[in-house]
């Protein structure tokens, strides 16, 4: 019996630094798809429909989400995001990995959906789930200082919302302190090879 294929769920409040470790993590192994969400927000400058997010109307996105076609969803700041579960579950039934990057609300949800799952389903065969955590509350500040793209007002609302994060790393299967980035990423790895190697869910 073979291992079936990684559904790697990654979370970190914001400074913690889970962007440069998904990033390494997807140049290292090329075969891991990168999960890419839906919206009804208009695209960015620079932003590519397909590549940064998939671009919906707010018509097509209820459509889909009555559908059942959202692994998990929400509303920030008017605008619905979503992680469409066909594409996922496409991924992962043609063997190949997928990272999905998202908030600790999104991965409850899509927790919450793999349980539910029968054994067999991929999602519930691949799911796994690492948080990020910074080493404190105060090198957190100092990162978010540091950066010296935020207003203060904004970094203390980051703060505010991290500690909130951080007192739900419990619900992850892994926590991943990044302290020093190439431990923290050896840690990391070390978790997504674990993973791909097992043999029974880990839900």
């Amino acid at each position: 019996m073979s291992s079936s294929p990684v559904l790697l769920i990654v979370s970190a409040p914001s400074g913690a630094g889970k962007t440069t470790l998904c990033d390494r993590l997807l140049a290292e192994f090329r075969s891991i798809e990168y999960s890419v969400s839906c919206t009804t927000r208009a695209p960015r400058a620079g932003e590519v429909d397909g590549e940064d997010y998939h671009f919906l109307s707010e018509a097509d996105f209820r459509l889909r989400l009555e559908a059942g076609d959202f692994l998990e969803h929400a509303t920030v700041h008017g605008h619905r995001y979503g992680t469409p579960r066909s594409l996922v579950e496409h991924s992962l039934r043609a063997g190949r990995d997928v990272l999905m990057d998202i908030d600790v609300q999104g991965a409850a949800q899509i927790r919450a959906a793999a349980r539910r799952a029968p054994p067999e389903d991929p999602v519930r065969r691949g799911y796994v789930d690492v948080f990020i955590t910074p080493p404190s509350l105060a090198v957190l500040r100092q990162r978010l200082v540091g950066r010296g793209t935020d207003a203060p007002d904004v970094v203390e609302r980051r703060l505010r919302k991290a500690e909130a994060e951080m007192a739900r790393a419990g619900e992850y299967l892994h926590t991943v302190v990044n302290d020093v980035l190439d431990d923290a990423y050896a840690r990391l790895r070390a978790v997504f090879l674990g993973a791909r190697g097992r043999i029974a869910p880990s839900l």
